[in-house]
């Protein structure tokens, strides 16, 4: 058996090379690999010693040649094939070990100039990677260091790969050829090249929205159905996803994720990793329908709980913080269908095991600090599908900040309203528009979502207060979006509220704050709006 191997990343090069030499298989390398393998006492032989050619152009030309492409391409069961390599003196490649130049690393660093971008497009790699996936029937083509294990067993034990082996090596690098062309692309197509550059120093930049957008994401498992059961779905994740976000979670128990579930999971944890303090949001459907601020998971539950408990009924939860026994409690009392949180201590864990069904999901936050959106496991773009086509927009990621707000009522607001006014702004953010959003004390008090008219948001979140029991007296109001004319926050004030924060804008902005300061309440602007479709 021969393998050709040439890596640029090297990570666990070295041990799989020696158990392919102690099994009998011929090494066969290019450049920096074989001299890291000849280093190590391992007889390689270079690919240049088996064309017969020598490396050119900087390393740019190597394996570009019939003797490699020969060996990985011919048919052993094609007589024909088999009698070209003999009259040409063309070995068989049985193996090849591949992985391609870092292109996604290097235009991912800040100060990648162009050029440096073109010489990390690989060409031999991807060549050798597709004939040999092609002709996955003969030869194994290993992509990806976490291969090594599988192939060095199959080897071990059956002294060749299985067929089942080789065409899910195959499939692998096929995806992973595909990535590395749609990196390039996105890349390329992101410029707007500037004529007349310096070649070696051009530091181009980027548009949000290439030319041509490549997703490449990868199947995670199929789901039973999707939204509805005549739906079918699956659940799919980017090759390098932000962290702390939903796909990165591991579910500890409970019964396979509905399409539903993770769409409300993906909610509530948004929602509720954006709070500093311990937090907890309850979604239905899509909307928060509870969400609080206490010392601890239980105080935060027991609070977001209170908003509406007709909707918790099987609602997703998520919490900020470590989910403990008296939390679990607390929580196993309702009809739960997901709970999620950072972490959960062996007695939350032996709470919930006596109710099998419930899906316990551990998500680790991302870390504190992070410079960037994906960093701070927030994506930086946000896809729809509409018809045959793709809208595209930068993620609403804007934090509001507390020198951000302008006062615009004569009453100033208290330092109390202040802090519920910010809850409910941050709350606000993710309920469907129309949006209308009560708190106080760093709980929802009334939460209205989706309508069509904002007057019916507010009159809905009204409703559900005396639902639960509530008094909106002295509540915080968040509106997504401005308020068109003052009868929205008329509204709002009949049923309590003190204080308002809407972004402002409206060509009837001057009436509403009138009507701000006829009603005696203070209202502040916060210059962006959160619709939320």
């Amino acid at each position: 058996m021969n393998a050709l191997i040439s890596v640029s990343d090297k990570t666990g090069i070295v041990e799989f090379a020696r158990a392919l030499h102690a099994m009998g298989v011929r090494l066969l390398s290019t450049g920096g690999t074989a001299q890291l393998l000849a280093r190590e006492g391992m007889p390689v032989t270079e690919v240049a010693e088996l064309t017969e050619f020598p490396e050119m152009l900087d390393g740019r030309v190597k394996t570009l040649h019939p003797k490699v492409h020969g060996g990985l391409l011919a048919r052993r069961d094609v007589p024909a094939h088999m009698a070209a390599l003999e009259a040409h003196g063309i070995g068989t490649i049985d193996l090849l070990v591949v992985n391609l130049y870092p292109f996604e690393a290097t235009v991912a660093r800040a100060g990648c100039t162009l050029a440096e971008a073109i010489e990390n497009i690989d060409i031999g790699g991807p060549a050798m990677v597709r004939s040999a996936a092609k002709n996955w029937q003969d030869v194994g083509v290993v992509t990806s260091a976490d291969q090594y294990a599988a192939v060095l067993a199959e080897l071990k034990e059956r002294g060749k790969l299985s067929d089942r082996l080789r065409f899910a090596l195959a499939v692998a690098a096929f995806n992973r050829i595909a990535q590395y062309d749609g990196a390039i692309s996105d890349y390329l197509s992101s410029i707007d090249f500037e004529e007349g550059q310096p070649a070696d120093a051009y530091l181009p930049v980027r548009s949000l929205f290439p030319g041509q957008v490549n997703g490449i994401f990868t199947k995670v498992q199929d789901l039973r159905y999707g939204e509805n059961s005549h739906q079918q779905a699956a659940l799919y994740r980017e090759p390098n996803p932000a962290p702390g976000t939903i796909v990165t979670g591991e579910q500890l128990q409970g019964k396979e994720l509905s399409y539903n579930n993770i769409a409300d999971a993906d909610a509530a944890w948004e929602c509720v990793k954006s709070f500093k303090l311990p937090a907890c949001v309850i979604v239905k459907h899509a909307n928060p329908c509870g969400v609080a601020v206490g010392t601890n998971a239980l105080e935060a539950y027991s609070k977001a709980f209170q908003t509406d408990p007709t909707s918790a009924f099987g609602g997703i939860i998520a919490c900020n913080r470590v989910v403990d026994g008296p939390a679990a409690q607390a929580i196993a009392k309702q009809f739960v269908e997901v709970l999620m949180a950072p972490e959960f201590t062996p007695e939350a864990l032996e709470v919930f095991a006596a109710k099998a069904n419930v899906r316990l999901i551990r998500i680790a936050l991302p870390p504190v600090g992070g410079q960037t959106p994906w960093s701070q496991g927030r994506n930086a773009l946000h896809a729809q599908r509409v018809g045959s086509g793709l809208l595209l927009q930068t993620a609403d990621n804007h934090e509001l900040q507390l020198p951000d707000l302008k006062v615009v009522s004569a009453r100033q607001p208290t330092q109390e309203e202040v802090q519920d006014l910010l809850f409910a702004w941050k709350v606000a953010k993710y309920v469907k528009s129309n949006a209308i959003v009560f708190c106080k004390g760093g709980m929802t008090m009334g939460v209205g979502a989706g309508q069509m008219s904002r007057l019916d948001s507010a009159r809905i979140a009204s409703i559900k207060a005396q639902a639960a029991g509530l008094s909106l007296a002295g509540t915080a109001v968040a509106s997504d979006a401005f308020f068109p004319f003052r009868d929205g926050l008329d509204v709002v004030v009949d049923a309590g509220a003190t204080s308002i924060i809407q972004p402002g804008g409206s060509m009837r902005d001057q009436e509403v704050i009138d009507a701000a300061n006829e009603r005696g309440v203070a209202m502040v602007f916060t210059g962006v709006r959160h619709f939320r479709h």
